[in-house]
């Protein structure tokens, strides 16, 4: 009797759960027109996801971040937000670019962004691993490529965050804001 109220609860659960797709991160859903909302994309003019990013936008090389844009934003975005960090650190996860406050209307970013907290559009720019503002590319130790994801969130505020703000605080202040995300994930080794 016991296996045969625990095998219900389960199958009542599952079909409480499995019902319905949430749009929380704007991933799922429809337009009212029974097709799909288009996904979030982040792309980049200089590499494709799962490449090996070249030597110009890592430490080793002229230390410029990437150009990168964005399409398929959606209904209610306010600004965005980006993120770029490698998982694969000897210590844990270490960040390398946090920006943030990214006007709505804006849909890429040029290469070698200014490594000030306040860039001329209004975004904010915050503190990375190396303890300095803006980007600083990949300079990881030898041995096995690292992989480095670029991540980027349309968000329903402007956060109003100050310059220079951690990875962390950034995380925090999104949350229960996020409408979309995106990512592009790539390689660089020693």
């Amino acid at each position: 009797m016991k296996q045969f109220f625990i095998l219900t609860m389960m199958i009542f659960l599952f079909a409480r759960c499995g019902g319905a797709r949430s749009t929380a991160t704007g991933q799922q859903g429809s337009n009212g027109a029974g097709a799909p909302k288009p996904r979030l994309t982040l792309s980049s003019p200089v590499f494709d996801s799962g490449q090996m990013l070249s030597r110009k936008y890592t430490g080793d090389g002229d230390d410029v971040s990437p150009a990168l844009k964005w399409d398929n934003v959606p209904a209610g975005t306010k600004s965005f937000a980006l993120i770029c960090s490698d998982p694969d650190a000897p210590l844990g996860t270490f960040v390398h670019w946090v920006i943030y406050d990214l006007p709505a209307d804006v849909r890429e970013l040029a290469e070698g962004v200014p490594k000030t907290g306040v860039l001329e559009n209004g975004a904010h720019q915050g503190v990375n691993g190396f303890r300095n503002i803006g980007y600083n590319g990949p300079k990881p130790p030898p041995g096995k490529p690292h992989r480095y994801f670029f991540r980027l969130y349309a968000l329903d505020t402007l956060l109003g965050l100050e310059p220079g703000v951690s990875a962390g605080k950034l995380q925090g202040a999104m949350v229960g804001h996020i409408l979309a995300e995106a990512e592009l994930m790539v390689m660089y080794g020693r």
